[in-house]
């Protein structure tokens, strides 16, 4: 995955958008999936493409349109995600500039009941908090990528351990601390973090925390 490993980032910070143009960097792909990062400039647009895989669309920072050629639009910002309908043709325009991240996948994922495909969905408030406990929600699993959704009751967290693949966290809601191969990373909201393949961790709540997981895989 072409992210920076041990310390925190900002998705929205770091594809800032580039006046006139759209941008695009694919930061992971395999025979099945993608995860890419799109930024566009205000008064710019991606024209309409269909796919057949289903996809999903990650607001960091502004707001867009995505409009079908069918004639639906659906109006997303900074904190909210997209799951359009698979098989029609949807594209991208902004007034004011936006950067998100695409989430391509491959036909074999399982899309879980909690996406409903042509609404916007706003992630951290798609599960609770519970006392004293740690709730995890599947968003997204499959032989190659999984997206999990996590939330964080005060002083709970992940003893130390090590994913099978890399790993991306969207900060969502709240603070925490992350450990990773022996350092101590703070990490609030709208910030992320990347996990090498076995890459040691655990994660500690700082007070309430919500976040997504994005976990790569080679089958």
């Amino acid at each position: 995955m072409k992210c920076p490993s041990a310390r925190v980032f900002s998705i929205a910070k770091d594809n800032q958008p580039v006046p006139g143009c759209t941008v695009s960097d694919t930061v992971w792909e395999s025979e099945r999936c993608a995860l890419t990062h799109f930024s566009l400039a205000g008064e710019t647009d991606i024209s309409a493409e269909s796919y057949e895989s289903p996809r999903i669309f990650l607001v960091a920072e502004g707001e867009m349109d995505v409009f079908a050629t069918e004639g639906d639009v659906w109006h997303v910002q900074a904190g909210e995600g997209l799951y359009p309908p698979v098989g029609i043709t949807v594209g991208m325009r902004t007034s004011h500039g936006c950067v998100y991240t695409e989430i391509m996948c491959g036909k074999e994922m399982v899309m879980r009941n909690n996406l409903t495909a042509g609404s916007v969905f706003i992630l951290k408030d798609m599960l609770p908090y519970q006392d004293g406990k740690i709730v995890n929600m599947d968003l997204i699993s499959g032989e190659s990528l999984k997206f999990v959704l996590m939330s964080f009751d005060a002083r709970t967290g992940l003893s130390e351990h090590a994913a099978p693949g890399e790993a991306l966290i969207f900060a969502l809601e709240g603070k925490a601390v992350i450990g990773y191969e022996g350092q101590e990373f703070p990490i609030q909201a709208g910030e992320n973090f990347k996990f090498a393949k076995l890459g040691r961790h655990w994660i500690k709540a700082d007070g309430r925390f919500k976040m997504a997981l994005l976990l790569t895989l080679e089958p």
